[in-house]
């Protein structure tokens, strides 16, 4: 060995860690919390820049739930018996004021009701005729006529009104003057309506019908007006007035005859198309 002496390798020195003082770690926890800070501000900045739905478009949306939910009750109604509506409306009431609400609806775009029309008819007449209402809805006319009215529908809401099938109400034979459908001849067993008016009424009582004018049509599959009314005078009816003046509905009055027909014959009923309403 050179010189006589070994020489020591010198091992390398790695610097050793050297622990980070409190300033410096408060410092870093404070930007940590500072980048989080601002995350957030950015994402509640970012939701508060996002358009809310405005209140013309719930409303509009709401709307177009409730006319989806009027259309299929609507089209229920004129594809069931009374009967079978009576014991549908009758498990869910709700159903029966969401069917009233979609036809208040409907009806505030006639320029004329014919249940007003009728209103004033009846105050052309005696006070004391007795009314059968089939069909009344909010009971409307007798809200607005003195006469005694019976107010008959699938669900009563009110005192006034009687839920029944109005195949079968609880009136006495011969017992009233005036019978109304205004609007209400909606079953595939609308005759037995019409038997069950006839059954109550007085002689020379009168019947008025009003219904959407469409129905009866022919040209879009409505039924023969004339034959509707030739069937309603073979039940025991004369027929006395046709108003087709009002573009949305007609108005047919009938008196009970006097003297009626001890044979019962078949009596041919023209189909009434439903009246479906389209989505707006």
């Amino acid at each position: 060995m050179k010189g006589g002496r070994s020489r020591k390798r010198k091992r390398a020195r790695h610097p050793q860690p050297q622990p980070q003082n409190q300033q410096s770690l408060q410092s870093k926890h404070k930007t940590s919390s500072s980048t989080t800070e601002l995350n957030k501000d950015e994402h509640q900045t970012s939701s508060a820049k996002r358009p809310k739905p405005s209140t013309g478009f719930l409303d509009k949306m709401r709307a177009r739930l409730s006319g989806g939910h009027f259309r299929m009750l609507n089209e229920k109604l004129y594809t069931c018996t009374g009967k079978e509506a009576l014991n549908y409306f009758g498990e869910d009431p709700a159903l029966f004021d969401m069917y009233h609400a979609g036809y208040q609806e409907q009806m505030s775009h006639w320029p004329e009701l014919p249940v007003n029309i009728i209103t004033k008819w009846l105050k052309g007449r005696s006070p004391s005729l007795i009314v059968a209402d089939f069909g009344c809805g909010d009971a409307r006319l007798a809200k607005n006529v003195i006469n005694k009215v019976f107010s008959f529908d699938l669900v009563s809401n009110d005192p006034s009104v009687i839920a029944c099938d109005m195949s079968n109400t609880p009136l006495e034979s011969s017992s009233v003057d005036v019978a109304i459908f205004c609007l209400s001849l909606m079953g595939t067993d609308f005759p037995s309506y019409l038997q069950e008016a006839h059954r109550v009424l007085k002689p020379s009582g009168w019947l008025l019908i009003a219904e959407v004018k469409s129905r009866f049509d022919p040209n879009t599959g409505g039924a023969d007006r004339n034959k509707f009314s030739k069937a309603v005078c073979d039940l025991g009816f004369a027929s006395e007035l046709n108003d087709f003046s009002n573009k949305m509905f007609i108005l047919m009055y009938f008196k009970k005859k006097e003297k009626q027909n001890s044979k019962h014959k078949d009596i041919e009923w023209p189909e009434l198309k439903p009246c479906l309403y389209k989505r707006r």
